[in-house]
């Protein structure tokens, strides 16, 4: 009997199931992560989803800046879509590799005639040479304790982007995909592409099994480009059965709104639901009653300034949301160490500085016991400023953190009395600069009932911390 234990638990740790324990859903607090057996929230400033299919990126030197810069998130897609250069105005976008420098799970055929050079594509065939980069990517990141959130498809916005598609029918030799860009994603009207999508979702579900570091994407923006519902569903659907006799079964996420929007007959096998360019952070509360984590797995489309996008983050991740995700367009397939300064004409920003300010969000939220927290929106008992939003969360009586952000970006830093409703106790109160991380201390002592804080001079925003 001892010997089978033995035997079982051998063979479990040869395929993943014991050491990879692949991030869950925290079992006491829902709304977080569980990854490694600790409370975790997800936070970056993550390149343009292109560390796979562009082989001119250097994903090792990506991934050691995220670590470095302390961030535990990357965003990437399969392949499956890609960019041309100059779409969206991003500049060395990544999604957009150049001539023979693309990679996908399909290879080359033998007869010529893909839109951007080269020969076409075999859906019904696998290029191992692109599983063992896929795998490489997601072992390097495991190893530097980052998150790999895999989209595994995204709609066509443009008619020029569903003329470089490997799944259209021009660009393939099977046949299939002679459908429009707005059919593709559909169970009745997708010219025979189902089935190689869901072949696709098999193969990469099964190839990357055995590690702990992933999370499956249904798909990007689904909200543009004729993306049903019931496709959707059906490829969440894949990727439960599909892992239902393996040893790991791994988180799935899925892209409901730009902004926000009501989550209605939510799939039971999604646990995120990921919102874009989601300020201020409404999609929280609107949706905190499915007890599932709710991401901001994209932002970055709103100018150059770092403030916009730290505000953001520290807002969502104060209003009870458990991920954030900024687009850095200073990663580049020339600077995959986020040097890169974009020009004027580029959608965002992204830079050393905004990455070392998400880590401070980071640090601010290890520094709390958030599994035990909820959102207080009651917590402020007076009138605030106009302008100004304050996003907080709270353990009745033991631990407050408030992140304020002043909408009327004062050109000097000024004080603020903000009034808290707060039990009597003894209270220390930390100060934090989400820009520089800079720490002020006091101590309050408390009767009862409605606190006025005087802050320390700030301009943009402050985030404040109290604990019993």
């Amino acid at each position: 009997m001892k010997i089978h234990f033995l035997t079982v638990l051998f063979l479990t740790w040869l395929t993943g199931g014991l050491w990879a324990q692949p991030i869950r859903l925290h079992p006491d607090n829902p709304h977080y992560f569980s990854y490694k057996g600790k409370p975790t929230v997800l936070i970056t400033s993550g390149e343009h989803y292109g560390s796979v299919l562009n082989l001119d990126f250097d994903f090792i030197t990506y991934l050691n800046t995220l670590q470095k810069d302390g961030l535990n998130l990357t965003r990437t897609f399969t392949g499956a879509y890609r960019e041309a250069p100059g779409d969206f105005g991003i500049e060395h976008n990544t999604m957009a590799p150049e001539a023979g420098r693309y990679s996908c799970p399909w290879p080359r055929s033998e007869q010529a005639g893909y839109a951007l050079g080269g020969n076409k594509f075999d859906l019904s065939r696998w290029d191992e040479v692109y599983f063992k980069r896929l795998k490489e990517f997601v072992s390097a990141a495991e190893q530097r304790g980052i998150i790999v959130e895999l989209a595994l498809f995204c709609p066509f916005y443009e008619e020029k982007m569903w003329t470089i598609s490997p799944m259209n029918a021009a660009n393939n030799i099977n046949t299939v995909g002679k459908v429009g860009r707005n059919d593709v994603y559909t169970l009745d009207k997708n010219g025979g592409l189902l089935a190689f999508q869901e072949a696709l979702v098999r193969k990469i579900v099964t190839e990357l099994n055995g590690f702990g570091n992933v999370l499956f994407e249904i798909c990007n923006e689904p909200y543009f480009g004729g993306v049903q519902m019931n496709w959707q569903h059906h490829i969440a659907d894949i990727i439960v059965e599909t892992e239902k006799n393996l040893p790991n079964q791994h988180l799935i996420t899925q892209n409901i709104a730009n902004g926000s929007a009501k989550i209605e007959k939510p799939h039971p096998a999604v646990s995120v639901f990921n919102f874009h360019y989601a300020t201020p952070p409404k999609a929280v509360p609107l949706n905190y009653g499915l007890n599932k984590v709710i991401g901001d797995n994209e932002t970055g489309f709103r100018g150059m300034a770092d403030s916009t996008y730290r505000k953001e983050g520290w807002e969502f991740l104060l209003a009870g949301g458990g991920l954030y995700n900024n687009l850095d367009y200073s990663f580049t397939s020339v600077t995959p160490n986020g040097t890169y300064k974009p020009g004027a004409k580029s959608p965002g920003g992204g830079s050393p500085a905004l990455r070392q300010q998400l880590s401070y969000l980071k640090a601010f939220m290890a520094d709390l016991d958030f599994i035990r927290m909820q959102p207080d929106p009651a917590i402020v008992s007076g009138l605030l400023p106009a302008g100004v939003r304050v996003h907080a969360l709270s353990e009745a009586g033991k631990q407050y953190a408030l992140y304020i952000y002043n909408g009327n970006h004062p050109k000097e830093t000024q004080s603020m009395n903000v009034m808290l409703n707060l039990p009597a106790g003894r209270y220390k109160v930390t100060y934090v600069e989400p820009e520089t991380g800079r720490k002020q201390h006091k101590k309050l002592r408390h009767p009862g009932g409605s606190a006025t804080l005087t802050t320390p001079a700030f301009g943009v925003d402050l985030a404040i911390l109290l604990k019993k």
